[in-house]
């Protein structure tokens, strides 16, 4: 071959780093070489072993052999033969020296053709899901490498986290802000199964996500090969849309029935890639997918007669409250104005929380467990429960002695836990407008904004008359203090679970801040993660908070590092208490002993320096606001640590 059919590469910078009867493995382009230095003579040959693939770079020549370090497989070392007459020689390449450098010669790569993995990346961008969470392995490649073309594009952004559960958390923390899929991505096996726990805490909270998987060679599916796990049985009970990427599959529309599923049902979908599937080349006439005609609009108008049944209940009633849950979140314009035109209390669930802010008039926090005496009051004195996009699970506690209106997109949600009196099936939207235009004018509801203030001043002087008990100690109470003196007003705040997220639900006061949690899946080591997800939706757009407890940091600590390497302006907040606290609490009301509760710590502040981000610790009363004005203030990952009392909830 000619060298103007071959490029150069240089591969040493001088050939007495590789010392006489030594191998070595080198790059050269896309290119893996074993160099070997053998009788005075440098030979290139192709890195993969005939047999399994093995590095012969990581081997040794050994009795004037180049031994394989996998099988021990033999060749020459110069002309890559294999001894005794076989016909499994290896590829060589041409070598050559100029100024001791030595240099190998590899054929002019011939321009990329298109795989499998690259009509079904392009197929997801198109459709508008462009950020992927995840770590690339041996058996993803080549998705990973369709993705790395896209993101070379600018049409993908893709973090490599450091566990593929926090991968799913971010997506799922992505989704519950946007309301739109992100992905995360591993390997077959332990990469996929890592992702689980993510994929469930999305699916139950109504959140779309897109798992992709890599999967061994189909070939050995089946015989116990290493990393064999069934991802489609796996991840049945978890999907919505959940298969396998075969040799004659219909690439492009598979992709797009995955997207428009996790987008229509609000569910999760998964998608495995095995390996030479993924890395098959296709025909230039098979091309992505675009989404135009093949979603349709989700305005869907409830049935005249709910509707007429519902109008007449809300003329009649002088004490109406609005409920609204976390499916309410892109509504709460529509929603706000019609509780004005009512004069009615708008109260939140708690995965709803900051949908109002505490400080409107017609605000009053939290109902339930994690709630505030206000919402709990004004829904007892009401006559008229209308509900838009929450559920009714106990954590929650809307009661079923009221009469209630409940509004919801899925008709499977509506007088799911019990009986409702009127079942509104639509869109929040195009329900709220319906209302407004029926009962315009038509209502005797009471003004209870005198009565919400007042609430207001009782819950306010409770508040500071608990804090004032704390004395000098740090409270979870004083943690939530400073925030509400301190959050920006446009933050995005991350919540994990455990006491400090009951204390957040009480004691945090709202302005326009937006909460995301893992509401009905109550993981924890959300928090973190789903900061991740939500900076990545916002960058630096909107400020990034997320609170845990020391619980919940340690469980993704290691994803502080991901922060870094992306530069990810995350504000953490962390109530170390050296407990499980929350478990503590549930033992003993039970009546049985706490035990294995406690915890080990390190010291979170230093260890987020040694990742590279601001830590900051604080022991002190004193010091707690100061210390939270510089997190604020500071430029990039940072990291507070309150060392608070695990009594004081």
């Amino acid at each position: 071959m000619s060298d103007k059919n071959k490029v150069w590469y240089k591969v040493l910078d001088n050939r007495n780093t590789l010392p006489e009867g030594r191998v070595q493995t080198v790059i050269a382009g896309y290119q893996d070489i074993c160099l070997t230095h053998f009788k005075g003579k440098f030979s290139a040959l192709d890195n993969k072993c005939p047999h399994q693939g093995g590095p012969l770079g990581e081997g040794s020549i050994e009795n004037g052999l180049l031994r394989c370090p996998w099988h021990g497989w033999d060749f020459d070392p110069c002309t890559g033969q294999s001894p005794g007459g076989f016909d499994d020689g290896m590829l060589t390449f041409e070598v050559k020296e100029e100024n001791d450098a030595i240099f190998v010669g590899i054929p002019e790569e011939e321009p990329q053709k298109k795989t499998v993995s690259d009509v079904m990346m392009e197929t997801m961008v198109n459709w508008g899901v462009d950020t992927v969470f995840g770590m690339v392995g041996h058996s993803n490649l080549a998705v990973a490498d369709a993705m790395r073309r896209l993101e070379k594009k600018n049409k993908l952004k893709y973090f490599g986290i450091r566990h593929e559960g926090a991968a799913a958390f971010a997506a799922s923390g992505y989704a519950k802000l946007t309301g739109k899929p992100a992905v995360c991505f591993g390997i077959a096996g332990p990469g996929a199964t890592n992702m689980y726990t993510g994929m469930w805490d999305a699916k139950v909270d109504r959140a779309p996500l897109i798992a992709l998987s890599g999967q061994i060679n189909t070939q050995v599916l089946g015989t116990g090969a290493f990393q064999e796990v069934d991802l489609v049985k796996a991840f049945e009970s978890v999907t919505q849309f959940n298969h396998a990427v075969h040799a004659n599959s219909n690439y492009s529309e598979l992709m797009s029935l995955a997207v428009k599923t996790a987008l229509i049902k609000r569910d999760v979908v998964h998608l495995t890639f095995p390996d030479e599937v993924a890395f098959s080349e296709v025909s230039e006439d098979i091309n992505p997918q675009t989404p135009e005609d093949r979603i349709t609009p989700f305005n869907i108008t409830p049935p005249k007669e709910m509707t007429q049944k519902a109008v007449g209940l809300i003329k009649k009633s002088k004490r109406p409250v609005i409920i609204v849950g976390h499916g309410a979140r892109f509504q709460m314009e529509a929603i706000i104005a019609f509780a004005e035109t009512l004069d009615c209390p708008v109260i939140t669930t708690f995965k709803g929380k900051g949908l109002i802010a505490d400080t409107h008039e017609l605000g009053c926090g939290v109902l339930g467990r994690s709630g505030t005496p206000i919402a709990s009051w004004f829904m007892n004195e009401s006559d008229l429960l209308l509900v838009f996009g929450a559920s009714f699970s106990n954590h929650t506690g809307i009661t079923p002695k009221k009469t209630t209106i409940q509004v919801d997109f899925d008709p499977m949600a509506l007088s799911k836990f019990n009986k409702v009196d009127v079942a509104l099936w639509g869109e929040i939207s195009e329900t709220i407008q319906l209302l407004t235009i029926e009962t315009e004018g038509k209502t005797k509801t009471e003004n209870q904004r005198k009565d919400i203030a007042a609430r207001w001043a009782i819950w306010k002087a409770e508040k500071a008359s608990r804090l004032k008990d704390c004395g000098d100690a740090l409270s979870s109470i004083a943690v939530f203090d400073a925030m509400n003196k301190i959050t920006p007003d446009n933050a995005v705040i991350a919540v994990d679970v455990g006491n400090n997220t009951y204390s957040f639900g009480r004691y945090f006061e709202p302005k326009n801040q937006a909460v995301l949690m893992s509401g009905y899946l109550g993981s924890i080591g959300f928090a973190l993660p789903a900061a991740m997800g939500a900076w990545a939706a916002e960058g630096d757009k909107r400020p990034i908070w997320s609170v845990s407890g020391d619980g919940g940091l340690g469980q993704y600590l290691a994803e502080i590092n991901t922060l870094v390497k992306y530069n990810m302006n995350i504000k953490h907040i962390v109530l170390n208490n050296s407990e499980l606290g929350k478990i503590s609490k549930e033992q003993r009301a039970s009546q049985v002993d706490v035990w294995q509760t406690s915890l080990s710590n390190p010291n979170f502040a230093k260890y987020a320096e040694n990742c590279g981000a601001l830590g900051i610790r604080v022991e002190k009363l004193k010091d707690l606001l100061p210390a939270m004005k510089k997190l604020n203030e500071h430029n990039g990952p940072a990291l507070l640590e309150v060392i608070t009392d695990v009594n004081l909830i």
